[in-house]
């Protein structure tokens, strides 16, 4: 790989990320059921219905895993809590063994100098609180609170970093709109008010953790580098138009407390009573923010209802995902996001990656070249003067891709999902000599 340490600001951070479903195994340790089990239970919404029961089986093996992040020369791990597995019901009893999960494997981290960089929520909704409504409910705001001062009253004083909830978008568009993920929906009405309540819950959670102390907290957006696909005045509006409900929306909320007028002209009608007065509450101080980003997207204009838009494929290679491969779109988010949004506050990528074929047997070129592409946009932002203080990989091994199963490897790491054998490719071999101090 063409990257290196000594290429990058001394106290630059390298991480990786995984998130709890996705790797822990949701079978063990007294878990409760989420809505996740219940969409991959659901024929036709996951890839063979495939769920998180077992997943990396990350619950037992975790020792195991932070000695592979370690032995990378790795920074810190960016890792999430699962609520239900904390909170079986989401809320009331506690679950002591979820607690004690979590106490160890932040004191493993910091007995390999792997800084603890939390996530309160990466999309593991209790099934019980989704049967009051979840995201659509305003009362989650004070749920996800109450479950952020019991998880950091345990582990708070030991993490780097914390953040609520990861990639707002997906937590309320692409679940409740494009109904792509649990739960499910295909609703305008409930996606406004999930688009809303994820915020206000963001800033619950970050005024929980002021009140026990902890800081340097912050919040993970997704980010796209939005194109027209033609050179039409309907194209540019439609791209517009996207680039407001992906790119705009949840950065307006935190940082301008407003929302883009053309989300708005949409989902206005559909807004929770008194969401106007929401914004203070919503722009909590924050101390850094995250940015997670993957491909660029081109738009066309649609015939339909509102947004009245499509997505057109592109011309550039593409991942295992079939997104386009443009790591010039990172170097303009970062500079978009520190100009008009985030000024002087620090900036991490928090994930970015590609999944690749199962390719443990050959080079792993495809992958390293993503990463080196994108490492060097982080280094062109940096000179931009981008205040930007880490990069994160994503992922750290092959986990539950959510709908798409476990087909779609984005790890450095290879998983044997029937033997659940761990062997690094040959990207992970790349950057561990690239950060070898």
């Amino acid at each position: 790989m063409d990257f290196s340490r000594s290429t990058f600001p001394p106290d630059f951070l390298f991480a990786a990320a995984t998130s709890s479903y996705q790797i822990e195994g949701h079978g063990f340790g007294g878990a409760g059921p989420t809505h996740w089990d219940t969409f991959a239970a659901t024929p036709g919404n996951v890839v063979r219905a495939e769920h998180g029961q077992i997943a990396c089986d990350h619950y037992n093996r975790w020792e195991e895993d932070l000695d592979l992040m370690q032995a990378m020369g790795l920074d810190a791990y960016r890792f999430s809590t699962s609520w239900a597995r904390v909170l079986p019901e989401g809320r009331g009893t506690v679950n002591q063994k979820g607690l004690d999960f979590y106490d160890r494997l932040v004191d493993g981290m910091l007995a390999r100098d792997l800084k603890p960089m939390a996530t309160l929520y990466h999309w593991e909704l209790p099934a019980a609180l989704a049967d009051l409504g979840g995201w659509r409910n305003p009362d989650i705001a004070h749920w996800l609170a109450d479950f952020a001062t019991i998880v950091m009253e345990r582990i708070g004083d030991r993490v780097f970093s914390a953040a609520p909830i990861n990639e707002p978008w997906c937590v309320a568009w692409l679940s409740h709109f494009m109904g792509l993920q649990a739960p499910g929906l295909r609703d305008i009405r409930a996606t406004a008010h999930a688009m809303h309540h994820v915020l206000t819950a963001h800033g619950r959670c970050i005024q929980a953790m002021r009140a026990i102390g902890m800081n340097n907290l912050g919040a993970v957006c997704n980010f796209e580098y939005v194109q027209a696909a033609t050179d039409t005045p309907e194209a540019s509006e439609a791209a517009r138009r996207y680039e407001a409900i992906y790119n705009r929306f949840f950065v307006g909320g935190l940082f301008q407390g407003a929302y883009p007028d053309e989300v708005l002209e949409g989902l206005g009608p559909h807004m929770p009573k008194g969401w106007e007065n929401d914004f203070d509450l919503i722009g909590q101080k924050l101390d850094w923010f995250g940015v997670n980003y993957y491909t660029c997207k081109r738009i066309a204009a649609d015939s339909g209802p509102w947004p009245s838009l499509r997505e057109v494929e592109g011309p550039l290679p593409k991942t295992q995902m079939g997104w386009e491969i443009k790591p010039e779109g990172l170097e303009h988010i970062l500079t978009w996001l520190q100009q008009n949004y985030t000024g002087a506050l620090p900036l991490y990528v928090t994930e970015n990656g590609m999944a690749n074929a199962d390719d443990t047997t050959t080079p792993d070129d495809a992958r390293m070249d993503y990463l080196d592409a994108h490492l060097a946009a982080s280094q062109r932002a940096i000179a931009a003067g981008v205040p930007l203080a880490g990069y994160t990989f994503w992922s750290m091994m092959d986990n539950y891709e959510w709908s798409l199963g476990y087909e779609k490897r984005f790890g450095l790491v290879h998983v044997g999902f029937d033997t659940l054998q761990r062997t690094p490719k040959a990207s992970y071999h790349a950057i561990a000599r690239a950060l070898a101090r």
